[in-house]
């Protein structure tokens, strides 16, 4: 099974131009063989703690439609970044897209004290299945505790399916800890970080993908807009750039 990484700029706020970006990298992602797309922390609105609360949407709403169609005519799983509403408060969300079936939710479990003014935790790990593949999800503070990824590994996970939004010193830990969580679990592990400006800080690239004895397969730089494409049945991996995103 090939799984895809996708590294891109989002627009702040600006939902119809990010879902025509993210239609897109599906489309370039599917017709390389991908079976799963994940996509940065909050892809579809920018990382943007503030407009959090105005740009949610539930894992319900018809602006997710046309990714959806998208997931039913190339039979492909598709993970986003995305606000989600909940009773309790604003959720830093992963509406998970499947062919033909519910969508899943997950959502941050572990939050920066500086995302707790604007969003709140949520209390469930998930882990699902593609190609009888069983992936679990982490969103970008969470998973650089390996108790995170101990719990997924226990309850199943054979692939940690990591999107995040970070810095250069972000990035530089994950570099040091992605691989540790996949030498001492024995699973590969898939991340996605976002490029340009992010909140208050810019989005430091390097998305990549690690095989289960920790070695680096392939990553992006810190600037380009592209894809890291993870092969299971071969343990390779390649990074791609993506020509020509919509404006």
């Amino acid at each position: 099974m090939k799984l895809c990484a996708i590294q891109l700029a989002s627009h702040k706020g600006d939902l119809d131009s990010n879902l025509d970006r993210h239609r897109y990298c599906i489309e370039q992602a599917a017709a390389l063989g991908a079976r799963l797309v994940v996509f940065p922390e909050l892809s579809l609105t920018g990382y943007e703690p503030t407009l959090a609360r105005q740009l949610a949407l539930p894992l319900s709403s018809a602006r997710l439609d046309p990714l959806q169609a998208l997931c039913d005519h190339h039979d492909i799983t598709v993970a986003v970044g995305l606000p989600l509403p909940t009773p309790n408060g604003i959720q830093i969300g992963m509406p998970i897209l499947r062919p033909g079936q519910p969508r899943l939710s997950y959502a941050k479990q572990r939050l920066h004290d500086d995302e707790l003014p604007f969003f709140t935790p949520a209390g469930q790990s998930l882990v699902f299945e593609v190609d009888e593949h069983t992936i679990a999800p982490a969103i970008c503070y969470e998973s650089m505790f390996m108790a995170h990824a101990e719990k997924v590994r226990a309850q199943g996970a054979g692939l940690y399916l990591v999107s995040v939004a970070k810095t250069v010193k972000g990035i530089r830990e994950g570099y040091e800890h992605y691989p540790e969580v996949a030498r001492r679990l024995n699973i590969p592990v898939l991340m996605a970080n976002c490029i340009g400006p992010a909140d208050t800080f810019i989005g430091a690239g390097g998305s990549a993908a690690w095989d289960p004895r920790g070695q680096l397969l392939a990553a992006l730089d810190e600037r380009t807009q592209g894809l890291v494409m993870l092969d299971l049945a071969t343990g390779s991996a390649t990074a791609l750039v993506l020509p020509e995103l919509p404006a």
